[in-house]
């Protein structure tokens, strides 16, 4: 009768603070062939509701363009790892940045606090367009 009762209790821990889960991503940013330096790029789990993305990490394009940011978030659905670029590049004098998402594909999620695998955005090319593409003024 005790076991049962423990159990039953961590099962409703783990229902109510959800399980940590973790993603990376690693990539090379370039704005018209050359290393776009200082660009922020945010690592959030989309939570595709009503609150607001979870934060998961962030950071800055070194000077040769090269980011690597992972994070970790506990839910009690898996985790919907996307990354949000916000950059310059071919911009003008327009107010705002112009900003758009990599979705971080599901076989990169790791069980726990320590991404275990790393998504390779490759290098992109921040010169052109992308789907869904928007402007953010408050990142």
């Amino acid at each position: 009768m005790k076991l049962l009762i423990l159990l039953c209790l961590v099962a409703a821990t783990t229902a109510l603070i959800g399980n940590t889960q973790s993603a990376g991503v690693r990539g090379k940013l370039i704005c018209n062939g050359k290393p776009a330096v200082g660009v922020l790029v945010k690592l959030y789990d989309d939570d595709r509701g009503i609150d607001a993305d979870d934060l998961m990490a962030s950071g800055k394009t070194n000077g040769n363009g090269d980011f690597e940011i992972a994070g970790h978030e506990d839910e009690v659905t898996p985790i919907d790892p996307k990354l949000n670029i916000y950059h310059d590049c071919n911009d003008g004098i327009k107010p705002c940045q112009r900003k758009f998402t990599i979705k971080i594909p599901d076989s990169y999620i790791s069980k726990g606090k320590v991404a275990r695998k790393i998504y390779d955005a490759g290098v992109v090319q921040l010169a052109g367009s992308f789907p869904g593409e928007g402007r953010d003024c408050l990142h």
